[in-house]
């Protein structure tokens, strides 16, 4: 079973001792893919100890690569930190690809709230407060207020907002009721039986392509694993989570 640390871990982490790598692969991981992710690393690893999760933010997952962090592999939420790692020269464009598409969804915990009208939820702004992730570190914060811009809700709406720095964090947001409806990413409620929500439909904000990165120097645990995601068990463990899947090269 891997070990899961979580990204805040990594400041005492840098520096190459911090964690006990052996022959394992370091996955950095985007937080609305972490359980998804999981059950890949369960596939993958077949009883052995050869992957280590490390979820977070895509923006501060990104920060700390930049910065030294010992990842083999990056499952990012965008596009634009992949191509950012390219264009410093970290990566070939050889070494990412899009693994998933993601999906947005306006959830409350309340199951009356988005039962019949979520546009007219939204435009009333009736409840005081609107829960997403932080647009300037996850792609699901961006597309949260892309949507809300292209309803014309956002200037209106913008006392109502709080942030988590994550959607997964935008989730629990919701779930603790500490606001009364959020954006958070299909995958996050996906296995919630309570509630109600409502699909954002995808024209309302630009697609949320979910790239994954082989690093640099990368072990052969890594190349393997990235290879993997391609593979047919891989992407039905994706689509099983609720992610769309990118055209196959095979």
């Amino acid at each position: 079973m891997a070990r899961y640390l979580a990204a805040a871990l990594l400041s005492v982490l840098l520096g190459g001792a911090g964690i006990a790598r052996a022959d394992a692969a370091v996955v950095a991981v985007a937080t609305n893919f972490a359980t998804a992710a999981e059950h890949l690393e369960r596939e993958f690893e077949a009883g052995q100890d050869r992957l280590t999760l490390v979820a977070g933010s895509t923006g501060k997952l990104y920060a700390q690569i930049v910065h030294g962090a010992p990842f083999d592999v990056l499952l990012s939420a965008d596009q634009e930190r992949p191509a950012a790692l390219v264009s410093r020269g970290r990566i070939s464009v050889e070494q990412t690809f899009t693994y998933a598409v993601g999906r947005l969804v306006l959830w409350s915990a309340d199951p009356q709230l988005l039962q019949v009208d979520p546009r007219g939820v939204l435009g009333a702004g009736r409840f005081r407060r609107l829960a997403l992730a932080n647009p300037e570190l996850a792609p699901y914060g961006r597309a949260a207020l892309q949507t809300l811009r292209s309803l014309g809700y956002d200037e209106a709406l913008q006392k109502k907002l709080v942030y988590g720095e994550n959607v997964g964090q935008a989730h629990a947001l919701v779930a603790t009721g500490n606001a009364e409806l959020g954006f958070v990413a299909h995958a996050n409620v996906i296995a919630e039986r309570r509630g109600s929500r409502w699909p954002v439909p995808a024209a309302l904000h630009a697609p949320v392509l979910q790239d994954a990165v082989l690093l640099n120097a990368a072990s052969a645990e890594a190349v393997a694993f990235f290879d993997f995601l391609r593979s047919a068990p891989a992407r039905r463990v994706i689509a099983r989570f609720g992610y769309g899947l990118p055209e196959s090269d095979d």
